[in-house]
């Protein structure tokens, strides 16, 4: 392991030499006039379509599409991409960060690495439980000029991350005026499901509380978001500079999942679907009773649950304000400085179902179940037989498994706050006629607040439920007479209807968390073109094109939580919030080389290779080498065949080094539980875990598909490495002018990908086959139960696993023609824009040597939790768009856009509920309409998903906390109705 001095030489000479191109293009050619330099700098807005020059696959939106969807979210955006998959946002609120971020390839946010003008975008959200993600809340929508996304490794342009691709915002910095761009949004969505109407309805009739199953309006509006943006731009008096700043303020309202037909019922999986819901029900569960007014009946499980899901939020509300400003100028022929600062402050709320008493937690996590006294004066005689037998009405305690649904209290809501804050400073120009140099220092940081709202406390729980009369005749806690607890309030949860307020502010207390992200780096780089020097190939006129350069960069979390959170003391929180406080360093070296190897010769236009290497050296004491080789062949006019092959890497991130190890709510099954006589599975897990028969049939099986896992970060984890390779072509044919086309294979292969096996495919694995390896991962409590208490769960760290591997082709077409040339005179034009992706394999390997589980067009327990992917995977996406454009009146266009999702089929069709053998594809239709009022006013009206169509739903076997929510994957499928927007930009 090198020491810091070393790295400090290392960085000084190399910065020497010339420097990093964290600022490289994803798009390396520009116009054929360009020298090679040129074409060697950052991606500009002088590349409207990049794809049709780049040697890898590049798709570009727009300031006019993201106008033309009408998102205030840059998530919409990005997700709306057939290579984009569902990550975390707006639509999750049970696993929930409050953040957004990008996923590609299916191959998990982390592996995907995001860019402002070619530059690294800090971590979002500071936690030890989640890797610390770009939040794409940070980019202002109204500021972005275009994005570039590219699909593939780029690890040895950008660094590491870049394992899937990049995603580049390219900002506007050169505005000069005044500009006020607002827009209003809403959600409409018919209820019209009569399949699930009528089988709530069925449901209320025999329910212990109809009013869980109350069905909501036929026409529900809800959902609303605002959000304006002002822009001020000007140049300086000599024309040298410019400084364009901005502020934003954007709202957006909760959605509940109550107020949609296929949301309103949690449903269970089977041969139909059936409103289903949790254990932890009220009233009160003591053991195998349930309170019935003043008394216990027997606990029926089919029927003793709590629909919890018309309390969850659909869609979370949010609160954003922005600032930020981006300034250049140049201060001499050879010196060109600039700056940019941006802030955001970002506030959002997710809302689950009311928390309470979980059956099988106790006073610590470790416990199953809470004493109770048998002299408890809330419970009649009858009670304190059925509960303590013989002890009945004497000071001795009873252990029981407690539950009760906190329906008095409300709804659980965590609040998360992010401040973030990215300043740039840096200096470019020309170094010679032929050389030019970029250095800059850029600083990132987020801070985070979080607070937990109407969360029990365990071991106030504790003290709450066992009560008795003190020396007046006063009901009160045990712990109040004997002096350890004098603040406590009983809870009486033995009869029916008797919670008091008193008793609820002693048990809901409040708990926070914090936490600080920052990013540093220091980059240069300098770039030339050899042509000067007589290096060049003497088959072609330019000359071989250059740059090279070092970076630095530091990371660095510190996250810290109350004892509340730290300790897991809060019921129904899904563990504990440990603390961490780490960081690395990395120095890196790197260079490029872009090679024209013949020129306007016989079926060769242009033949062009290119070389790219990156050197990096951790503080950890791990060094990586990345490196590409590509090229592109025009043999004739309009075509253009090209191919690349990266190597690309990923470092473990700080939370995957340093994450303390925890016991949280991690897998969805447990294939031992809820068994009955007669099954074969009674025996294959007997076996699997050394137990009886009767030990078997005793496991109780979770209503709500949660259960527990150990995960936590390793701080001997290698950094995954990727293999990338890419081969298409671009067409742009003479005989359709104003038309082109591309065609991509990809094939991305990662080893020693960094993750957890998965819970439920370490469980599956041990009960099916047997194997001894992973039958050790799952420690049993007990009771024989993996959710019951923290003592039971399976073992789930961060490790070098197996592999991951997906493989497509991505398919673009764009045309333009003008309606005169039909002999329409002054009709204006029509353009057609076509995206898709056909995925052929989305592959995870769980261990090396180990089988492989192919996740392309399927779903399931086993592909929800792995890999990156936390979504279904369709084998065909695409967007589709047409637009025609007249200049009367008022500069009139209107659009069609048609997004389509192909069928997800589920990954074990013989086995799999009926309820969930495949999701139906999915179509949706997309309305725009902008015009033009006098010079300066520019108004759209948009509607998307103007069919109204519903989601494709799945029952909880199939439905993962965090990607699922409301039955559905709302990331991934219109899940809210249609989706109407209006906006204006006034330009002054």
């Amino acid at each position: 392991m090198k020491t810091n001095s070393m790295r400090e030489r290392l960085l000084a000479s190399s910065m020497i030499c010339g420097a990093a191109f964290a600022a490289l293009a994803v798009t390396p050619a520009f116009a054929a006039d360009e020298t090679e330099v040129q074409e060697i700098v950052v991606t500009g807005s002088r590349i409207p379509t990049p794809n049709l020059t780049s040697v890898s696959p590049v798709t570009a939106i727009g300031a006019a599409d993201i106008k033309a969807q009408g998102v205030t979210r840059v998530e919409d955006m990005i997700n709306s991409l057939p290579q984009a998959f569902a990550a975390q946002g707006s639509g999750i609120s049970n696993g929930s960060n409050g953040t957004a971020t990008v996923n590609l390839r299916g191959l998990g946010a982390s592996r995907t690495l995001v860019l402002i003008d070619g530059r690294r975008v800090g971590p979002g959200n500071p936690s030890s439980a989640t890797s610390p993600a770009v939040d794409l809340n940070f980019i202002p929508s109204s500021m972005v000029e275009r994005v570039d996304v590219l699909t593939g490794g780029a690890s040895a342009v950008y660094g590491a991350d870049a394992v899937a691709g990049v995603v580049n915002f390219i900002m506007k910095k050169d505005f000069e005026g005044v500009s006020i761009n607002a827009q209003w949004s809403t959600y409409q969505h018919n209820n019209h499901d009569d399949s699930l109407q009528a089988m709530i309805k069925a449901k209320a009739k025999t329910a212990n509380d109809p009013s869980q199953f109350a069905l909501p309006k036929d026409n529900v509006r809800d959902g609303d978001g605002a959000e304006v943006t002002l822009t001020m731009g000007v140049n300086s008096p000599d024309g040298k500079g410019n400084i364009t700043a901005y502020a934003s303020f954007r709202s957006i309202n909760k959605v509940m999942q109550g107020d949609r037909d296929y949301s309103v019922c949690t449903l269970n999986s089977g041969n139909a679907f059936s409103c289903g819901g949790s254990g932890t029900a009220s009233p009160a569960r003591f053991g195998s009773f349930t309170v019935s007014g003043n008394t216990f009946r027997p606990r029926v499980a089919a029927t003793d649950v709590y629909n919890f899901g018309p309390t969850n939020y659909f869609q979370r509300p949010d609160e954003r304000y922005m600032l930020g400003a981006f300034a250049h100028y140049q201060v001499a022929d050879w010196a060109e400085v600039y700056s940019q600062v941006m802030f955001m402050d970002d506030r959002s709320v997710a809302q689950i179902a009311p928390g309470g008493i979980f059956a099988g937690g106790g006073a610590t996590p470790t416990e199953s179940g809470f004493d109770i006294n048998c002299d408890n004066p809330f419970m009649t005689a009858t009670q304190q037989t059925q509960l303590c037998g013989a002890n009945a009405g004497t000071t001795a305690v009873q252990r029981v498994l407690v539950a009760k649904r906190n329906v008095e209290g409300g709804g659980r809501q965590s609040e998360f706050r992010h401040q973030s804050y990215r300043y740039v400073v840096g200096m470019q120009g020309n170094l010679a006629d032929n050389w030019t140099y970029d250095a800059y220092m850029e600083y990132s940081a987020t801070k985070y607040d979080s607070s937990a709202q109407n969360y029990f406390m365990s071991p106030r729980i504790a003290n709450a439920l066992q009560a008795r009369r003190d020396a007046t005749g006063k009901i009160v806690c045990v712990s109040a007479i004997t002096g350890t607890d004098k603040a406590c309030v009983p809870y009486n949860i033995f009869q029916e209807g008797q919670v008091t307020q008193a008793a609820l502010n002693y048990l809901q207390v409040p708990s926070y968390v914090f936490g600080n992200a920052s990013e540093r780096v220091v980059s240069a780089n300098v770039g030339g073109d050899l042509t000067p020097y007589g290096i060049k190939s003497p088959f072609a006129d330019d000359g071989v094109g250059v740059s090279f350069g070092a970076e630095y960069r530091r990371e660095h979390i510190d996250f810290k939580s109350d004892y509340l959170s730290q300790a897991g003391l809060l019921s129904g929180a899904g563990g504990a919030s440990p603390p961490i406080d780490a960081g690395f360093d990395v120095y890196e070296i790197f260079g490029e080389a872009r090679v024209p190897l013949a020129q306007d010769k016989p079926l060769i236009k242009s033949l062009t290779a290119e070389f790219a290497y990156r050197y990096s050296d951790y503080s950890y004491g791990k060094q990586t080498n990345t490196y590409k080789a590509g090229g592109d062949w025009e043999p004739i006019d309009g075509l253009r065949l090209r191919a690349a092959y990266q190597r690309s890497v990923r470092a473990p991130n700080v939370v995957e080094l340093y994450g303390p190890q925890n016991v949280v709510l991690d897998g969805t099954t447990d294939p031992c539980a809820g068994l009955t006589a007669g099954n074969a599975l009674v025996a294959q897990c007997a076996k699997a875990f050394n137990l009886t028969t009767a030990q078997v049939l005793a496991i109780e099986k979770n209503p709500a598909a949660q259960y527990y896992g150990l995960t936590g970060g390793n701080p001997n984890l290698n950094p995954e490495t990727s293999d990338t390779v890419t081969v298409g072509f671009v067409a742009q044919p003479s005989f359709l002018p104003g038309s082109n086309f591309s065609l991509d294979w990809f094939d991305i292969k990662v080893e020693d990908y960094i993750s957890g096996i998965g819970a439920d495919t370490i469980i599956k694995n041990c009960v099916n086959n047997l194997d001894a390896y992973f039958c050790g991962l799952v420690k049993r409590d007990s009771n024989g139960s993996i959710w019951l208490s923290q003592n039971g769960y399976v073992v789930d760290t961060t490790l070098n696993t197996g592999s991951l591997r997906t493989r497509g082709i991505d398919v673009a077409a764009n045309y333009r023609f003008n309606l005169d040339d039909l002999g329409l005179e002054g009709m204006g034009s029509v353009t057609t824009q076509f995206t898709g992706t056909w995925l052929d394999k989305l592959e995870t390997q769980s261990l090396p040597g180990g089988p492989k589980v192919d996740c392309a067009g399927v779903f399931g327990s086993i592909c929800l939790g792995l890999g990156g992917s936390t979504t279904p995977n369709p084998e065909w996406r695409h967007k589709f768009r047409v637009e025609w454009a007249t200049p009367f009146p008022a500069d009139l266009k209107l659009s069609a856009q048609w997004r389509y999702f192909s069928k997800v089929d589920h990954e074990s069709p013989a086995t799999a509920p009926k309820t969930e053998t495949k999701l139906d594809a999915r179509s949706y239709l997309d309305l725009l309409a902008t015009f033009n009022v006098m010079d300066n006013y520019s108004f759209r009206l948009g509607v998307n998903n103007v069919l109204d169509k519903d989601p494709p739903l799945t029952g909880q076997s199939n439905c993962p906390s965090g990607s699922c929510n409301g039955n559905t994957f709302p990331q991934m499928y219109d899940s809210l109705g249609r989706y109407f927007f209006v906006g204006v930009t006034a330009d002054f």
